[in-house]
């Protein structure tokens, strides 16, 4: 996309399809957008400038004011809470990440077999399989 188009800086729709259910995320961030006649600052700073944004776009969340604002804050200062106070966090727990990951791995496996994956997969086999045939982004000489 071309550098003044706010997709460059951050937008996705995914669409998930699987056997028994579907997930659709909307992540355009489209619902406010500016256009100006001079180029501002992009959240990568002062020297990536564009025309048109997407407010609010940046997934991690907005500097305002020299602060940082957003999700990404949220998030942060809820783990700190619970570090120092011990109150519950929404936070996923390391088994819960693997098996996300796990899940996320089989559903690319699933894409490049054409396939439904049968679960549970050994993650030794699903890696295995996801990274035989990679092709080198070297290119050709």
């Amino acid at each position: 996309m071309p550098i003044n188009w706010p997709a460059s800086t951050y937008s996705l729709t995914v669409g998930i399809i699987g056997t028994e259910g579907a997930l659709t995320i909307d992540d355009t961030h489209a619902d406010t957008i500016m256009a100006t006649e001079k180029p501002l600052p992009s959240h990568r700073g002062e020297g990536d400038k564009r025309n048109v944004h997407l407010l609010g776009s940046y997934p991690a969340g907005d500097i305002s004011d020299g602060q940082f604002w957003g999700p990404m804050r949220e998030e942060s200062n809820a783990w700190l809470a619970h570090i120092y106070t011990g109150i519950k966090t929404p936070h996923a727990t390391g088994a819960e990440g693997q098996r996300n990951l796990l899940l996320t791995m089989a559903c690319d496996l699933s894409a490049k077999r054409k396939k439904p994956v049968v679960l549970p997969i050994e993650p030794e086999a699903l890696h295995a399989e996801l990274t035989a045939y990679v092709i080198s982004a070297e290119p050709w000489t």
